[in-house]
């Protein structure tokens, strides 16, 4: 049988006393695994009144690859309080499931500002709506991507269903966030979560 620590190793084990509900084994070899994308890829999300919804995406950017979930407090946020209990047990099972290496971490709600003026390394973007402030298309803009190097962390804010506020918008720019958009559709909040997540992917991986 093989076993993950979600920390970077596989186990081949063997069962050495089976019982209904839990068993033993004895290790028999270590296998560490090779990250399959560089840096860090971090993406903080205003979560949805429909916690379905926000269940679908840190299942489906786990199975993609990603290191990092925080859930932001906003303005417009439509849930203020958030548990991370049921969420930890889907992104377990997606890590089972798509067999990665490392269990991405998902960290518990903090308001946009305290989040926002951590300093924070690598490439840094709030992706939004608003048309009066300037934005650059991070997917087809050349300069955002190719200023990506290799080993850079990637953070991308994603906002509630009512998007950033335009102060939201102004406060991460101050702190080095780029401001950009995510094409001319507009996305739902986990969708366009995702779409991040996938970009960053394909930017980052080996």
């Amino acid at each position: 049988m093989f076993l993950m620590d979600g920390k970077g190793n596989f186990y081949r084990a063997e069962v050495t006393i089976a019982a209904t509900k839990r068993c033993m084994y004895e290790i028999k070899e270590i296998l560490p695994q090779i990250k399959a994308w560089n840096g860090n890829i971090h993406i903080a999300i205003a979560p949805t009144k429909v916690m379905d919804r926000i269940e679908w995406f840190c299942e489906k950017a786990t199975e993609v690859g990603i290191d990092e979930i925080t859930f932001l407090n906003c303005k417009y946020s439509e849930r203020k309080v958030m548990r991370t209990v049921r969420l930890d047990k889907i992104v377990v099972s997606a890590v089972k499931q798509s067999h990665k290496p490392w269990k991405p971490n998902l960290n518990a709600m903090i308001s946009f500002k305290d989040f926002v003026t951590v300093p924070r390394p690598g490439r840094k973007y709030i992706a939004h709506c608003n048309e009066e402030i300037a934005r650059k298309d991070l997917f087809n803009d050349v300069y955002l991507l190719s200023n990506v190097a290799g080993g850079d962390d990637i953070t991308v804010l994603i906002g509630p269903e009512g998007d950033f506020s335009v102060d939201e918008v102004k406060l991460a720019m101050e702190n080095g966030y780029e401001s950009v958009s995510l094409g001319a559709s507009r996305l739902r909040t986990e969708t366009a979560a995702l779409y991040a997540t996938m970009m960053a992917q394909l930017v980052l991986r080996k």
